[in-house]
């Protein structure tokens, strides 16, 4: 064998050597990475799906009717002067609260007050003629029992004698009268409320004709809300009425997330709409924080019923799918089970649950989206008490 040959042999291993180690190599870096997902994708599993979870819970629900009321003052009073005059002065602050008596306003007195001058010097005078008269009649009957006078001037006198009596009685009527007027030139608060905007400036004449008035005193400290239940809902509150004398009522705003006030039901209408099937209803307020205004729209929810010990569940832990709603029960191998359940009503963040899972029960409030029968899962929390503190103000209605 010469040289040459014997090189040529020895490169021709070492090609087969150096091509065998990279085949090796590529080889090994396939395998690695599909070794190293199968052993992520088995923990993965090992491990499940992480959720929270939370506890049912036994708990009162109250059952309400919602509706829309309006805000309508206990009693709304229209100031009006009950005398024509001119208007000297308006002694009430635009928006003041006022008491029943407080004067609001003063018409000028003046006409009335030498009204009754002249009625008391007009009875003065009849006074005086009836006196004389009956004078003359005594003297008359004295007479008349002497045979001195005849029986008709007795009579005469006697009449003349009522018709001064009658006089009398006239001015004293007249009197009165004008006396009540000159009252009615101050002008009072009818009521206990708050006062609006004026509506008639000093100055102008005012007369017992016009319409507007002077203001509106509306009463707001208890205050009313009228609203309107279904027809088919009215057995239900006659029925709460009955047990329970003061029904509850709440008045939210319009986003329904302030409570605005407590009040109490006073009285169902005794005719229902036909034009929309509906009955009215009428709730007193205290409103001593001036939460309800006049004529504001508020959203009302009517207590009915207390379901006594129902079980509750967080809203999010309830599932839907077609016509069915289910939950996710939590096992004690860490898996879960499709649960269908029967709602009852919605309670704040909870909702009753009627049948299908009971008080004790643990059921996936987050995480459930990818979860499915008999799913393996992970509590974001080793301690099962650290997710029960998850439930924690969940479960107060």
């Amino acid at each position: 064998m010469t040289i040459s040959t014997y090189l040529l042999t020895i490169s021709r291993r070492k090609f087969r050597f150096a091509l065998i180690v990279v085949v090796l190599v590529f080889a090994l870096l396939l395998f690695l990475p599909t070794c190293g997902g199968h052993d992520a994708s088995k923990n993965a599993v090992k491990s499940g799906q992480p959720v929270v979870v939370a506890q049912a819970k036994s708990s009162n629900v109250p059952v309400y009717l919602d509706a829309l009321g309006s805000v309508t003052p206990t009693y709304t009073v229209t100031v009006r002067t009950q005398i024509n005059g001119r208007l000297l002065r308006v002694l009430f602050q635009e928006g003041q609260r006022v008491k029943a008596g407080d004067v609001l306003a003063q018409v000028d007195p003046r006409p009335y007050q030498a009204q009754l001058t002249q009625y008391l010097g007009q009875l003065q005078r009849d006074q005086a003629l009836l006196d004389n008269a009956n004078i003359d009649l005594k003297r008359y009957q004295l007479l008349w029992s002497q045979d001195a006078v005849s029986q008709q001037t007795v009579a005469t006198q006697q009449a003349l004698v009522k018709q001064y009596e009658g006089d009398v009685q006239i001015d004293k009527g007249l009197i009165e009268a004008t006396r009540v007027e000159l009252d009615y030139c101050n002008i009072t608060a009818p009521t206990t409320g708050r006062v609006g905007l004026r509506l008639v400036d000093p100055g102008n004449f005012v007369q017992t004709s016009d319409a507007a008035g002077i203001a509106v005193v509306n009463t707001i400290d208890p205050i009313t809300v009228i609203f309107s239940i279904a027809e088919d809902d009215i057995p239900q509150v006659l029925q709460s009425l009955n047990i329970n004398k003061k029904v509850e009522v709440l008045a939210y705003d319009r986003q329904q997330k302030q409570l605005l006030a407590t009040g109490i039901l006073l009285t169902i209408d005794n005719q229902i709409d036909p034009t929309t099937g509906t009955v009215k209803l009428k709730a007193q307020f205290k409103n001593d924080k001036n939460q309800l205004f006049a004529n504001q729209f508020v959203n009302i929810r009517l207590l009915v019923d207390t379901l006594q010990q129902a079980t509750v569940v967080p809203s999010a832990a309830i599932r839907y799918k077609s016509q069915q709603r289910f939950v996710y029960l939590k096992n004690d191998d860490h898996t879960v089970s499709i649960k269908p359940v029967v709602l009852g009503v919605s309670a704040g963040d909870n909702i009753a649950v009627m049948d299908g899972i009971d008080a004790g029960d643990w059921v996936v409030v987050e995480g459930a989206d990818k979860l499915v029968d008999g799913a393996r899962i992970r509590l974001m929390s080793d301690d099962v008490s650290t997710a029960d503190s998850l439930t924690k103000g969940q479960d107060a209605i």
